[in-house]
């Protein structure tokens, strides 16, 4: 089946199959969260990207074999609602961005900086410190030494925009991120999966920049 990134709450997870990576897709929540099962396919070692909600659904999805490792993206709560159930059942370590990480009722074992890298199994994810829509926002870039960049962008970057801000400097800053770190560093093949609703790439949204900035959010 060829992956679309499609997903609703209640229906089947899709899967994206790269060459060293397995990537499954589910949609959890009230708020209708993206969570994202990475499987690193030399050692079946799992790091979970946001543990958002409906804790039976992940551990589902995880399996008997269990995950090293949450992400979470950002300190919102609809994030983190099934964290601390995941990892009293399967004893993996926390990860969040360092300025976030006090507002995750789930103590973080591993704060993350800008340019950190997170490892699952060979696989590596540099993180990228992005901020605006909250101070310690991260995203996961994982650069496929056999295909184009794949980037997971929490609350920061979705399919016709950037993440909610409240003030004007927020929004600024957030651009600022996402243009340096994202858009000046990535190709336009790279492919973008955001924390709620439909998957993008990097060459659908980078003409509509200059928009963004008009408008203001």
């Amino acid at each position: 089946m060829t992956y679309s990134g499609r997903v609703s709450v209640g229906g089947a997870a899709d899967v994206h199959e790269l060459k060293d990576l397995m990537i499954t897709k589910v949609a959890v929540g009230p708020m209708e969260n993206n969570a994202y099962l990475l499987r690193c396919r030399a050692t079946d070692e799992q790091l979970l990207i946001d543990a958002a909600n409906d804790a039976g659904t992940l551990l589902g999805m995880i399996g008997d074999d269990g995950i090293a490792s949450v992400v979470t993206t950002h300190r919102h709560a609809d994030h983190w609602q099934a964290l601390a159930e995941v990892v009293a059942a399967t004893g993996a370590r926390t990860y969040a961005g360092r300025y976030d990480a006090e507002g995750i009722p789930v103590p973080t074992d591993t704060p993350v900086d800008d340019g950190d890298v997170i490892r699952v199994g060979q696989v590596e994810l540099t993180a990228r410190h992005l901020v605006g829509h909250t101070p310690g926002s991260i995203a996961l870039v994982y650069d496929d030494p056999h295909g184009h960049p794949h980037v997971f962008t929490g609350d920061c970057l979705f399919p016709g925009g950037p993440g909610r801000t409240t003030r004007p400097e927020e929004f600024n800053s957030l651009m600022d991120g996402l243009e340096a770190k994202v858009f000046d560093a990535l190709p336009d093949e790279t492919w973008v999966y955001p924390g709620h609703g439909n998957d993008t790439t990097l060459g659908t949204e980078r003409p509509h920049l200059a928009e963004w900035r008009r408008r203001g959010w």
